[in-house]
């Protein structure tokens, strides 16, 4: 019979046993002030295969996936991917119930035997929305739940809608949009953004539209892989359908996802060309396909987990953001390998809202100590975070502080140029 470790060991990829409790991803873990035991007590509980106990436990729910925890640890370990792997084991062994009720019956002999522990209620609420997205998501293809044939929504307050936009077969590039960027309103001026400058570079691009599906990630986040393949395998169909040699991204997590983990899934290398927004900007900055006006702001930078530790994206986004002339670029006391999540990922907006607030708040004050006007990202989920926290920060407020993302600031420089262009004409 598989032991608890050794299932954990094979699901995640990992070797818990390496582990000699050093305490150094706890102490780089955001989110570790909410939990009851932490990284690295969960990875001890496993080398001592305290199933029950730590399967019940909020912890394994809390994680956010930003992987600093593996930035931090000597011996390599992601206590990330091993949380992943719990949320697996937790699903196989029916713990992923959103009823508390329901969950201790099926815990029964477990409690019976350990008096003392009890089934935390906050535990099943925050299950109960998990699994209400998961189920959204398979249902409806991507995390709002809107009908998934509205994916251009956005696409509507353009000045002019590029031909071919939605399943242009022979396009050289396709642009993945995410879920975020199609259907939250505050961040549809990210792709209108990005179209824009695509349009402008005469770049030829086309979106899989409606048949743009959630790339998955929330639902590998999750620990639901068998769900979240079925929609891998439906986008690589409509990508192979329509014949482009790349693909780009303004969601890290799409990115990461088709970059890193579609291979594993197809056991195949992709065949195109990936590459996030902030990368093809550099590009098209570089062939001067694009130009600059100015822009005097005092920015700084939050790297995007998915796109900065878990992806290797580091330079791209910051070469971009130099080369606007009048803006200085300006480097918070966490950045690179070593920047702090903004409390975006993992699914943790969906199973603890409150958890998100601190975390986003902690990160705000970075930024609030170098007295930056912008702090820019490059993740729809990020700038949605953080703007959030600008909202409710006091300093930041005071400041006059803005979140965006590097690509609306891009295209607000190509707009103050062609105003200077007008001007001086």
């Amino acid at each position: 019979m598989t032991s608890f470790l050794d299932q954990v060991n094979t699901l995640s990829g990992q070797t818990v046993q390496l582990c000699y409790h050093c305490h150094k991803c706890t102490a780089g873990c955001p989110v570790v002030s909410a939990m009851h035991y932490g990284p690295d007590r969960a990875l001890r509980m496993i080398q001592f295969g305290q199933t029950e106990r730590l399967l019940t436990s909020r912890d394994i729910w809390l994680c956010l996936g930003c992987e600093n925890c593996a930035e931090h640890c000597p011996n390599d370990i992601d206590a990330g991917r091993v949380m992943i792997a719990l949320r697996q084991v937790a699903g196989e062994r029916g713990y992923r119930r959103g009823d508390c009720q329901e969950l201790r019956e099926i815990l029964a002999d477990y409690l019976a035997q350990r008096p003392e522990s009890v089934i935390d209620e906050r535990l099943c609420v925050g299950l109960g929305r998990l699994n209400q997205l998961g189920q959204t998501i398979t249902e409806a293809h991507n995390i709002s739940g809107d009908d998934n044939r509205e994916r251009l929504i956005w696409s509507q307050n353009l000045e002019r809608v590029p031909d071919g936009l939605e399943g242009k077969r022979g396009a050289e590039t396709i642009y993945f949009v995410g879920c975020v960027g199609s259907f939250f309103p505050r961040s549809y001026r990210v792709p209108q953004a990005l179209a824009g400058i695509l349009h402008a570079a005469e770049v030829d691009f086309t979106t899989l539209g409606g048949q743009e599906w959630c790339c998955g990630f929330p639902l590998l986040s999750m620990g639901r892989q068998a769900e979240a393949e079925e929609l891998m395998r439906h986008n690589i169909a409509q990508v192979k359908e329509l014949g482009a040699s790349r693909m780009v991204f303004t969601c890290p997590s799409c990115y990461h996802v088709w970059k890193f983990v579609y291979p594993e899934v197809t056991g195949e290398e992709m065949g195109i060309e990936i590459l996030h927004a902030t990368e093809l900007l550099e590009e098209l900055i570089e062939q001067r396909a694009i130009t600059l006006g100015d822009i005097q702001k005092r920015v700084t930078f939050h790297d995007p987990c998915d796109l900065g530790r878990k992806s290797g994206v580091y330079d791209a986004p910051r070469r971009v953001l130099q080369s606007i002339p009048g803006l200085t670029l300006v480097e918070m006391s966490g950045h690179g390998g070593e920047s702090d999540c903004c409390g975006g990922g993992g699914n943790l907006e969906s199973f603890d809202p409150d958890v998100v607030s601190e975390v986003s708040l902690r990160r705000l004050d970075q930024a609030c100590e170098i007295e930056a006007q912008i702090i820019a990202s490059a993740c729809q989920q990020c700038e949605r975070t953080l703007a959030n926290a600008v909202r409710r920060h006091q300093e930041a407020r005071r400041l006059r502080m803005r979140s965006m993302d590097v690509v609306e600031l891009v295209w607000q420089a190509m707009q103050t140029r062609r105003q200077g262009d007008g001007e001086t004409g």
